[in-house]
Formats: structure tokens, sequence, C-alpha cells
């Protein structure tokens, strides 16, 4: 059985061959990220040491170690994931070119800004009552105890005769 994943070509002098297996391996890792060209490293280091050091100089030779993603691949998937919130919200402050609707979006925008800071002034004042309450009820409860330590101090002691 044969792998067709890649192309074969009978004619070798055409320019187009199928790719050896380290460029087939460095793809493969590509397309998983620098998470997965460390797990290789780490398991290179664990098995034969020299292989996971080869991987590591590999990885600092071709600028993979300290780039952001290894291929445009990986901003792809991320922009799809957790990263998409921060383009949302810059697609949201562009103009669309229709003024009505961009005249809405901006007074949506200010009025739920406002919203926002006026909830988070409530919370506040709620944290400033809570700190306040358990103060003083801390307070009371300082005062209560000196007062009953009072009254048992100065309480006369029997007379033994």
């Amino acid at each position: 059985m044969t792998d067709t994943s890649y192309p074969v070509y009978s004619n070798r002098h055409d320019g187009m061959r199928r790719p050896g297996w380290f460029a087939r391996t460095e793809s493969w890792l590509d397309e998983r990220g620098k998470g997965a060209w460390i797990a290789a490293m780490v398991v290179g280091f664990v098995f034969v040491w020299p292989v996971g050091l080869a991987i590591l100089a590999y990885m600092i030779w071709s600028k993979r170690m300290f780039s952001k993603s290894c291929n445009g691949r990986m901003m792809h998937r991320m922009q799809g994931g957790r990263h998409d919130t921060f383009h949302a919200a810059r697609a949201a402050m562009r103009p669309s070119g229709n003024t009505a609707f961009d005249s809405y979006k901006t007074d949506t925008l200010r009025r739920l800004e406002e919203e926002q800071a006026n909830f988070e002034a409530f919370l506040e004042r709620l944290r400033e009552a809570k700190d306040k309450s358990e103060f003083d009820d801390f307070m009371n409860e300082r005062a209560n105890n000196k007062t009953s330590t009072k009254t048992d101090d100065s309480a006369p002691e029997p007379d033994a005769a």
C-alpha cells in the first residue's frame, strides 16, 4: 500500500519530488505549534540526549524558539480561539462607512462604558460598606469583651474568714 498524502512522480527530473522525512516532520511539528517542538525536544532529551540537544539547536538556529508562532497556520488557529476577542474589539472601533450606524455604535459604546463605570463604582461602595460593617462588628465585639472582662475583674473576692 502506498502513501497517497504526498504526490509521487515517476519522472524525478521534473523538480517535484516527495519531501523527505525531515521536511515532513518539520511541517507536522509546525502545524502543531511551538508546544509540539518543545515536547519533541523534551522527549529527545529523555530518551537520547543528543537528539534533544540537536532539536534545541535547530529550534534556536531556525528561530522557532523565539518566534510567536511557527507558521501562519498557528496564528490562524489562535485567531479563532482566545485571541478572537482582541480582533473583535479592534473591528468594533473601525468605522463601517454607514454614518447612522457609526453614530448608533458610538452612542451604545459610550452608554456601555458609562454603565460599566457606574457598576464598578457601585461595587466599590458595596465593598466599602461591607468593610465598614465588618470593622464595626469587630469593634463592638472588642468593646463587649472589655466590658465583660472589667466586670469579672471588679467583682469582690469572698472573705476567707
